[in-house]
């Protein structure tokens, strides 16, 4: 019997026009009503997942930053913070690559220094409590994430760059224009192994679903793991089931035929 449900937003959840599946609000009720818990992973800041879910009365958990910042129940737990050193260290890097834009991502927000419209525009999308900062390197904030945007396909560009910090951090791609540098250790699949034991939850009764590569780790952290149709061939290859893509309503329709037949 699966207890717990554990979805991503981008690409999953959301379709391609960022909006909830029609429905969303019945289908989490009536998992309400079987004592499913349902959880959000996201690699989009804790502040713009809540939200998406203002509207609905819930007491769903979050994942944010792709694991550094889980919330439930009103406790908040952040998994290893990056050390300040390292961060100075990496913003000096990415700044001398062509077309790169980063975004710092705290415990109390995220922070920016380039302010182009196409970037605010992607800014805006998953860090809703921002602030344009003169120089990151002086911003005083628990770091969980740097984030790293590149219009120009990052996995053929500035990942091969930024690669050198793997030695140190767990870097991970989570759409064709975003990249995450994480402390070692820090990623969603920890944060939903410390929500298993939170929730008494075995991997045998989580359901996961998933699109791009910072969903690698939850995946293999659950027994009904689900890769979307339009899921990176990473992916669909660790995923043990895969479901219709993002804008078919994969994940209510698996949801709904294996719990709510």
């Amino acid at each position: 019997m699966v207890k717990m449900i554990v979805t991503d937003m981008d690409g999953t959840l959301l379709n391609s026009q960022k909006q909830l599946p029609k429905n969303f609000s019945e289908i989490y009720s009536r998992l309400q009503e079987l004592n499913i818990q349902f959880v959000v992973a996201s690699g989009r800041q804790y502040y713009t997942l809540r939200e998406e879910f203002e509207h609905i009365d819930h007491d769903m958990a979050f994942v944010a930053e792709n694991g550094g910042f889980i919330n439930w129940k009103d406790g908040v737990r952040l998994l290893n913070p990056i050390k300040t050193s390292g961060i100075e260290d990496i913003i000096r890097f990415i700044r001398q690559i062509d077309g790169a834009n980063i975004v710092l991502c705290g415990k109390e927000g995220a922070y920016i220094e380039r302010t182009t419209p196409e970037f605010m525009s992607e800014v805006s999308k998953y860090y809703q409590r921002n602030t344009v900062v003169e120089d990151l390197t002086k911003v005083e904030d628990d770091i969980l994430k740097i984030a790293v945007n590149d219009f120009n396909n990052i996995e053929t560009t500035t990942y091969d760059s930024i690669s050198k910090f793997t030695n140190d951090f767990q870097v991970s791609t989570s759409s064709k224009i975003w990249l995450d540098i994480m402390p070692k250790g820090v990623n969603k699949g920890e944060a939903v192994e410390f929500l298993q034991k939170q929730f008494g939850v075995t991997p045998e009764e989580t359901m996961v679903f998933g699109d791009y590569l910072n969903d690698y780790e939850m995946l293999e952290a659950a027994s009904h793991s689900y890769a979307m149709a339009n899921a990176h061939t990473d992916i669909l290859q660790v995923a043990n089931y895969q479901t219709k893509s993002n804008d078919e309503n994969g994940v209510m329709l698996a949801i709904e035929e294996m719990l709510l037949k």
